[in-house]
């Protein structure tokens, strides 16, 4: 038992990488049609996201940003524009570690789709409160 304790104590948590695997995972798990419409998104794992970022968003605890979506989203790009932005999820580690933890509810990997499943919500168009009635239907 001491030694098993021992290895908790001294267990790191989960790394970048570690965090990009399971987001790569999480998507993989998306159903190919999504993935298709999705087009080529580009996935970046980050402790906290960019004090610019942050401030425009009024956010003044970084832990409070799990995910983020930037780029154009679908419903508003147009044949017409000369190269449309990329397409970026930004996912937080730490910010995703700390919820993980306060909740205790759920597994890290369910908690990473989600924040990843949210985020290319956006992507699509949709809003914070559209995703959550989404949600809410879904239950």
């Amino acid at each position: 038992m001491l030694k098993a304790q021992q290895r908790n104590m001294t267990r790191l948590p989960p790394s970048l990488d570690d965090i990009d695997r399971l987001a790569r995972a999480a998507w993989a798990a998306v159903p190919q049609e999504i993935r298709t419409l999705s087009g080529d998104v580009i996935f970046r794992i980050e402790d906290f996201a960019a004090e610019d970022v942050l401030t425009e968003l009024g956010i003044e605890d970084p832990f409070e940003l799990t995910g983020l979506y930037q780029g154009v989203d679908l419903t508003q790009r147009s044949i017409a524009d000369p190269a449309p932005q990329a397409a970026i999820v930004f996912l937080y580690r730490r910010a995703i570690l700390d919820e993980w933890i306060d909740r205790g509810d759920v597994s890290l990997e369910d908690l990473i789709a989600h924040v990843l499943i949210h985020e290319i919500g956006h992507h699509f168009g949709l809003s914070d409160a559209q995703m959550d009635a989404l949600l809410d239907e879904a239950e």
